[in-house]
């Protein structure tokens, strides 16, 4: 498996620079890479307001960074979750449950959350 990584960022500090890979930091949630965020690709880019950033809030994106990091802003993440519990998959993966909870948890507390990609 090709995994994208998912986790919490507690404390965000805008000036920081997030490229550090440390994914037990953020208490990170993997799923699938090409059997997940490939078949998503296409609805994660017609959202308009899906906005994210690169390694820091001065990197804007409009789609996670398949082969980098992502911060994704608390105004983002009920975006993600619809296409994580759309997926007809849902139910039959608990990635993908584990990462639905961990996207409920950041919206219900408003953290930004960090993408690993591949």
């Amino acid at each position: 498996m090709i995994k994208a990584e998912f986790g919490i960022i507690e404390c965000f500090d805008e000036c920081e620079d997030y490229t550090e890979y440390v994914p037990e930091r953020y208490q990170c949630v993997a799923i699938d890479d090409e059997k997940y965020l490939n078949d998503w690709w296409d609805s994660l880019l017609d959202i308009d307001t899906f906005n994210v950033y690169g390694k820091s809030i001065l990197q804007p994106q409009k789609s996670l960074s398949r082969w980098g990091i992502t911060i994704i802003p608390p105004d983002s993440l009920s975006k993600l979750l619809n296409i994580v519990v759309s997926d007809k998959r849902y139910r039959k993966d608990q990635s993908l449950v584990a990462f639905s909870v961990l996207i409920r948890q950041a919206i219900e507390c408003e953290k930004h959350m960090i993408h690993y990609g591949v």
